[in-house]
């Protein structure tokens, strides 16, 4: 008699076997916790709509819960069909806003039809007031999921460790990518290429071996995915590479070499069978500019109107602290490379400009950007003014006298423009913003190629819509800062950023 195959523990199994396991236990957990947290957004959505809008009253409670869960499980279903429960998508909050916004409303006609052919007597205000809350929840929770991977990321975990194949300056690019923005979670474990070329890119204790023997290698490193570069393998090769690994159960991403370009404009164009990506051009006429100007000047104003008891009390707590100016101006280098003062309430001693040659040297941000966490020039009320961004209210006047916009890259410094090169000037051919794409994806990163590649992508790729995600993304920081301002314990990492920018971080 043949005994039964028992389960074998974790110390029964190879190393290489562990650690594809926890990877995979690791992957499991992120995705349940994601579908989990969004079932519970949208199931508290719908039961608090329906329940004060009276639904239970005329049809009965089992018939509430019946209705909360088609809500549940068709959201989740239409969320799933966007992508959202995928790390590549979740990671990126501007594309995952995008679909969201986008899933919410195709959650609306669903159900919409679902009653029409059921006859549950739902009302469409009803629906659409649970998918407009619905939306707010996600945010909230799929925020706090963001802050709190990005902590566990910093600790090394839930992690993916990925091979990169090529050596070419577009696997440097890569590789600096990752290593620039860690939140992502991928790690690399190793780079596979002619040995010469890897070591002139300055990876080579990352070198495992040359393309030939990559399927291989890939398999003894025992990772999740590998990453190439089209330009460094030859289309034979790499298209019999592609479909080994496959076979081997391994992720293939593919580099496509382009850089700065919204994916949104990417089309898949196959030609006699054969993958083409076809690249749209950026179509922002002058319609786009004035409806951009007129959404800043209303926006704006009503801003002005609903903070302006906030900034009343920021002034008299400034002015009480030291009794110096409620107010700091700066110079600043604007769209064309045009001076203007930029307005924040201070937040710095007065003589702060004085002392910042004497802190030069504690620059905690790489390239020609300032930032200092413990700054001892900013005074008590700055600490609580930059921790929760009010700091930064005064700015909507700059925004009114059409110096700035509300969504773009920051303006700099004139020393610091100074520094820039030729192409990052390129970023002077907007408005600068309170807010920008920066500020919402990568504010605490302290890397400067992080600043520089997405303020470009910006100026690239800026429309109506993309200004409009970048706010929601802000509004969505800028409650986690304030709470962080008020419970001063909280971990800041919630949100995942932050409003202020980090270039202003030596300033009042």
């Amino acid at each position: 008699m043949i005994a039964p195959k028992r389960k074998r523990a974790a110390h029964d199994m190879s190393v290489a076997e562990f650690i594809d396991a926890v990877g995979s236990r690791q992957s499991r957990r992120l995705r349940n916790t994601l579908l989990i947290g969004d079932a519970l957004s949208l199931g508290a959505a719908a039961a608090l709509v329906f329940y004060v809008g009276r639904y239970v009253k005329f049809f009965g409670a089992l018939h509430m819960l019946l209705v909360t869960a088609v809500f549940v499980v068709a959201g989740l279903w239409v969320m799933h069909a966007q992508g959202l429960h995928l790390a590549r998508v979740s990671a990126i909050r501007v594309v995952e806003l995008t679909r969201i916004t986008r899933s919410m409303a195709l959650l609306t006609a669903v159900m919409v039809l679902y009653d029409r052919v059921t006859h549950f007597g739902m009302h469409i205000r009803q629906v659409a007031t649970a998918t407009a809350l619905g939306w707010v929840l996600l945010v909230v929770f799929r925020s706090m999921y963001r802050g709190w991977l990005a902590a566990a990321r910093s600790r090394e975990e839930y992690c993916r460790r990925v091979v990169v194949i090529g050596a070419d300056e577009e696997i440097r690019r890569l590789i600096e990518l990752f290593n620039t923005h860690p939140e992502l979670g991928v790690r690399v474990a190793g780079v596979i290429g002619e040995r010469s070329a890897v070591a002139a890119l300055g990876f080579g204790s990352l070198w495992l071996g040359d393309a030939d023997d990559a399927e291989a290698l890939v398999s003894s490193a025992h990772v999740s995915g590998v990453v190439m570069s089209t330009a460094a393998v030859c289309g034979k090769r790499l298209n019999s590479l592609i479909r080994n690994l496959q076979l081997d159960g391994v992720h293939v991403h593919i580099s496509t070499g382009i850089a700065g370009i919204d994916s949104r404009r990417l089309r898949s164009v196959p030609l006699a069978h054969e993958p083409l990506l076809y690249v749209e051009a950026s179509t922002l006429g002058r319609l786009q500019h004035i409806a951009k100007r007129g959404f800043d000047i209303s926006s704006a104003m009503f801003a002005v109107v609903a903070f302006l008891p906030v900034m009343a009390v920021v002034a008299v707590a400034i002015k009480a602290n030291d009794r110096g100016p409620v107010l700091f101006r700066q110079r600043r280098v604007g769209r064309a490379g045009a001076q203007f003062d930029v307005l924040k309430f201070r937040t710095m001693t007065v003589d702060a400009e004085q002392q910042l040659a004497r802190l030069a040297g504690a620059n905690e941000r790489r390239g020609p950007l300032f930032k200092m966490i413990d700054d001892p020039r900013v005074t008590r009320i700055g600490k609580f003014l930059r921790k929760s961004s009010l700091d930064e209210l005064p700015q909507l006047f700059n925004v009114l006298r059409g110096e700035m916009s509300l969504v773009g890259p920051r303006p700099a410094l004139p020393a610091e423009v100074a520094a820039f090169s030729p192409e990052l000037r390129n970023r002077e051919s907007v408005l600068p913003g309170i807010t920008g794409l920066w500020q919402v994806e990568a504010r605490d990163n302290p890397s400067f190629e992080a600043y520089r590649r997405l303020d470009l992508f910006y100026v690239e790729n800026w429309s109506i819509t993309l200004d409009l995600l970048i706010i929601f993304g802000t509004v969505e920081q800028f409650i986690a800062r304030l709470i962080s301002a008020v419970r001063p314990n909280q971990s800041e990492v919630i949100g995942g950023g932050a409003v202020q920018p980090a270039i202003e971080s030596h300033t009042s």
